[in-house]
């Protein structure tokens, strides 16, 4: 496969809440490649959306959500810094980003859970640095910043090469406590009936899910999805033969929670490839588990 997208997309810059270089790139991306995809989506954008993009292919009876912005830093006053999301911060990490002095490269300096930035100059109030992009890709992984989520946006964008019907979603705000999925769900339920979701985004490699043994199909999290809707899933997962982990997890959300705490009555299911080092400069994922994906979301969408 090959992964010069998913390159591309780890370098730009899109912290939540300031996802319109993600949005840009995406409209662009869509416009120049859907001619060659098998159905060409209806393209919904606009300032009811804000910065998020749904694509509407067919018939839909399934969503895919997945999200396009990172965890990364706000300058605050003199060399402070403000997490956006939740970023592992470690001394000697470098944050990129530009103000009206123009572009900035710096150092992280963490002191005791005071978070400061080591640079010649004051940056902007109100600044976003994130993490500068180092792409790795060897034999079996891919490392690099921004893996989740630009691997999730980069599975569903595979997918849309095939899909004949079904929903894409690119939300935003994930990383920061979501915001934008209960207009999104809203719409897709109003407009077509869209009732069932897969969450397109990245989970963690643990002592029960692992590199290399196939995508994780999350059984529960902090939330807990329906069993009926996660046991069809189990079952077209085995029939396909793709390899699969199941997860099952006490801690961690995605755009998932709000869908289930919607008032609209959506069946949802985490599908994603682990990732260790999460949330770092050095996020790795092994491109099996990519594979994997790419191919049961495919089936999924087929088929549910």
């Amino acid at each position: 496969m090959d992964y010069s997208l998913l390159e591309t997309m780890c370098g730009i810059h899109a912290p939540s809440g300031n996802e319109g270089a993600m949005k840009e790139f995406l409209l662009d991306y869509i416009k120049a490649h859907q001619k060659k995809w098998r159905v060409q989506p209806e393209v919904h954008i606009g300032e009811n959306f804000q910065d998020a993009i749904i694509l509407k292919f067919g018939q839909p009876k399934t969503a895919i959500f997945a999200h396009v912005d990172s965890i990364g830093f706000t300058v605050r006053y003199h060399d402070q810094l403000v997490p956006i999301g939740g970023p592992k911060a470690e001394t000697g990490y470098t944050l990129v980003g530009q103000d009206s002095m123009g572009p900035i490269e710096c150092e992280l300096i963490e002191n005791d859970g005071d978070l400061h930035y080591k640079f010649p100059r004051g940056v902007d109030r109100g600044t976003e640095l994130v993490f500068k992009r180092d792409f790795r890709d060897t034999d079996d992984y891919v490392q690099s910043c921004y893996l989740d989520n630009r691997l999730g946006v980069f599975n569903a964008l595979k997918v849309a090469e095939t899909l004949e019907n079904g929903v894409i979603v690119f939300s935003c705000w994930e990383e920061h406590g979501g915001g934008s999925v209960p207009y999104l769900a809203k719409f897709i339920f109003e407009e077509w009936g869209v009732r069932q979701a897969l969450i397109s985004d990245i989970t963690w490699v643990t002592e029960g899910v692992v590199h290399g043994q196939g995508v994780a199909i999350s059984m529960r999290d902090r939330n807990v999805p329906r069993r009926s809707f996660i046991d069809k899933i189990i079952g077209i997962a085995r029939e396909s033969q793709i390899d699969f982990q199941l997860e099952v997890e006490g801690a961690g959300s995605s755009d998932g929670r709000e869908l289930q705490v919607s008032p609209y009555p959506f069946d949802w299911c985490f599908v994603g490839a682990p990732e260790d080092n999460v949330h770092s400069p050095d996020e790795i994922v092994h491109k099996h588990d990519i594979d994997c994906m790419v191919a049961l979301y495919k089936v999924l969408m087929e088929q549910l």
